[in-house]
Parts: C-alpha cells; structure tokens; sequence
C-alpha cells in the first residue's frame, strides 16, 4: 500500500520524471499535489503498470488532484545541460506551473537541485512507495507516450510508437540506417559502438 504523504502537516507535490534514458525525445516531468483523503487502489509506479491502466489512471489522477502540471525539457536543451540537470528542470518547470504552492517537495531518486523557497525529500524508488510521487509518475510516462507517438507520425522508421525513444535494436538500426534527427539527443551515443556514423 502507497503511503500518502512525508509530512500529514504540509502541501505536498510528488515529482518524478519519464524518458531519462532515451536516445530521442525531450524529458517529461510531472509535479502532483494530492488530497489527504486520495484513495486508489490501482495506483502504482507507473512501471509496474501496464499502458490500458496507466491511460486509465491518469484522468482519476487529473480529476481528483488538488493540482498537477507536466514540465518539458527538448533534446537540444539535454545536450547543452545534460540529462541529469534536464531531469531536474523538467521537476522545476513543472514546479514553476503548479495552481497552488506546496510546502514540501518529494522527489523520486537520491539527487535534486533545490526549488528555491521549497523544501524537498528524495526517495529513491519513491513511484513505489508514496501516492503522490506514483500519480507523477504516471502522468510524466502517459504525456511523454503521446508526445512519442505524435512524433512517430513524422518519422515511422524510428518505431517510436513502440520503443518510444528507448535504445531498442531497431531504434539503433534506423539510426545507423537513416541518422539522427533533429529530435535525437545528440549527446547520448546513438549507436552501439561497433556501429559508427562515420564508417
């Protein structure tokens, strides 16, 4: 059973971020304040969900939340700052877009940057431990799959509806085959590395 909250005596947002270790793609974060009264027996780490629940938890999540927002960091914003920091500041600007102020962060991981004003708490594997950090999970996967899927319609020979930007052997192949577009992270190594764009 998911906890509800760190501190019963604060506004609490759960953060976590989706699509860290992707070779494509911008990086997703959600920011999540749940009411104290929050039941959901389905609600889970978004991994250990599958695509139908997570689709159907979302709009449970959107409608009962006291306030959610999903903050986006691009490809081109992850090879100037890399994906650690990007990570971080998808958090933010999610933070930044949040209706009301919470009091308290929880952050799913072991790193943060701090959110000027606020005070946070990292949990690792915290998706699997608190409501608020899995309903943000849920929400940063949901939004970065239909943005994954949109982007698929431009560029079908990526197979990103199914990999999503995951470094799948296809996914490596059309690279090696068509090379990187504009929406690769250019910063990551695209190709295994007996694979070369330059052979």
């Amino acid at each position: 059973m998911l906890e509800k909250n760190l501190h019963p005596d604060k506004l609490e947002a759960g953060c976590d971020e989706a699509g860290r270790g992707c070779l494509a793609g911008s990086v997703f974060a959600a920011a999540v304040i749940l009411p104290p009264d929050f039941e959901c027996e389905l609600l889970n780490d978004s991994k250990k969900l599958t695509d139908k629940q997570r689709y159907q938890l979302r709009p449970v999540i959107e409608e009962n939340a006291l306030a959610f927002a999903v903050g986006i960091v691009t490809a081109g914003e992850i090879d100037k700052i890399n994906i650690l920091k990007a990570s971080f500041l998808a958090m933010h600007r999610a933070i930044d877009q949040l209706s009301l102020k919470p009091e308290h962060l929880l952050i799913d991981g072991n790193r943060f940057t701090p959110y000027e004003g606020i005070d946070h708490t990292c949990i690792v594997k915290g998706d699997s431990k608190f409501q608020s950090i899995a309903a943000a999970s849920i929400l940063a996967k949901t939004y970065r799959d239909d943005y994954m899927d949109q982007l698929h319609e431009e560029y079908p020979m990526y197979d990103w509806k199914k990999n999503k930007g995951y470094p799948t052997k296809k996914h490596r192949a059309a690279i090696a085959e068509y090379g990187p577009t504009a929406y690769h992270r250019m910063s990551f190594q695209l190709l295994d590395k007996q694979l070369s764009l330059f052979d």
